[in-house]
């Protein structure tokens, strides 16, 4: 619990630094405009020499905001170096999501004395979504909300999302193991590049082609290779889970290049916080009404009184995703989105090699061989994209 409350105080820390910067940005951009109107013209025969060192400052926020990089008005503002920003942004996404990863895994595999576990996913959705909603509306408050925001398309990649989120977790639920659901979760651009093929106009590498395969086959290797079994009918339903979760992943990536599309048609700049309380709300909303219509609430909630253990990992799991979500945003402001693709992308491999030696997880030398190449067809993809190979889809 300590290590939530440390995380949940530099999240409300985050927040509040991000929206100081934002509104430092903004306060510095109007000065600038004056700066140009007024003295600049007036100055503009004066002797380089004679410059004070403010103008300095301020020549350099002038080039930050034409063109140059957003990093150093970011940095003029918030006072913090880069790699303290890089060590709060990437330490926070560790820390919040292999914590998250580690109690989603012990939510479904939690047996109560009389041999009953909680296989309420949606409930699990709720708790998640509404947490983020919390953070989110904070977020958005302190850093100033967005007007006219498209909120039909908002609907439509919420409810999309959720029930992505909602599919992975049933699969674990029905017996899929967490190493198997994550390293598969790491395939979504499979569903995104056969939508893409079907509907025409994409076209794609020989060396795309070759990282979907390893993960996919690696992950087929590691379902293969373990030692120790289980109900072969709820791994098959695991497996038909996750499958589900990858294509509503592609189907959300549709909706939100859509999303995207409306936004900028309507002039509309949603802030990272707009995002996260809109797009929450009603991925909880939607959870909400498939829980109550599955009659998940009920039963789920008697699940949770009468074994406070998994209430109080449920919490901490929701608590995870909301500050872990922040810390993205973090990330997102101050640095190149490489940076981030790469952070979550190697956090997804320490989440596997967590699971299999905290969780008990007996792998044979097959087992180990189909790790190694899911995990070398993500770094290929992580390495495609550092390089400038791959192509926007």
């Amino acid at each position: 619990m300590r290590v939530i409350s440390f995380l949940a105080v530099l999240s409300s820390f985050i927040v509040a630094t991000a929206s100081g910067s934002s509104t430092t940005t903004r306060v510095s951009r109007r000065s600038l405009a004056t700066l140009d109107d007024k003295s600049l013209r007036r100055n503009k025969n004066r002797s380089h020499s004679k410059r004070v060192p403010a103008a300095l400052g301020l020549e350099n926020l002038v080039t930050s905001t034409r063109g140059g990089s957003s990093t150093m008005v970011k940095e003029e503002s918030s006072g913090l170096a880069a790699p303290i920003k890089l060590l709060i942004g990437a330490g926070g996404i560790y820390a919040a999501f292999l914590y998250y990863g580690s109690l989603q895994e012990d939510v479904f595999r939690y047996e109560a004395a009389d041999g009953t576990k909680f296989t309420q996913a949606w409930l699990l959705q709720v708790l998640e979504a509404l947490a983020n909603v919390a953070i989110g509306f904070v977020g958005m408050q302190l850093s100033g909300a967005t007007q006219n925001i498209p909120k039909k398309e908002f609907a439509i990649s919420g409810a999309s999302q959720v029930s992505a989120k909602a599919c992975t977790s049933l699969a674990l639920a029905n017996g899929l193991s967490f190493p198997v659901a994550t390293l598969a979760k790491s395939g979504k651009m499979a569903p995104v590049m056969l939508g893409s093929l079907l509907l025409g106009g994409a076209s794609y590498s020989a060396r795309e082609y070759m990282q979907v395969a390893a993960i996919i086959g690696g992950t087929a290797i590691v379902s293969m290779g373990k030692k120790k079994g289980g109900s072969s009918s709820s791994s098959a339903m695991g497996v038909v889970y996750i499958v589900g979760s990858l294509v509503l992943d592609g189907v959300t990536a549709g909706f939100q290049k859509r999303l995207k599309a409306e936004t900028a048609k309507l002039g509309v700049k949603p802030k990272p916080y707009d995002f996260m309380f809109w797009t929450n709300l009603f991925m909880f909303l939607t959870a909400t009404v498939i829980s109550l219509g599955l009659n998940q609430v009920g039963p789920g909630l008697a699940f949770c009184s009468a074994n406070p253990e998994i209430f109080e990992k449920i919490i901490k799991f929701a608590l995870c995703s909301a500050i872990g979500q922040s810390f993205i945003f973090y990330t997102i402001a101050n640095f190149d989105p490489l940076v981030l693709s790469t952070v979550t992308t190697t956090r997804k491999i320490f989440s596997v090699l967590l699971s299999i030696f905290l969780k008990g997880h007996s792998l044979s030398l097959k087992g180990w061989s189909g790790i190694a190449l899911a995990c070398l067809g993500i770094l290929s993809e992580m390495a495609a994209k550092m390089s400038g190979k791959v192509k926007p889809h």
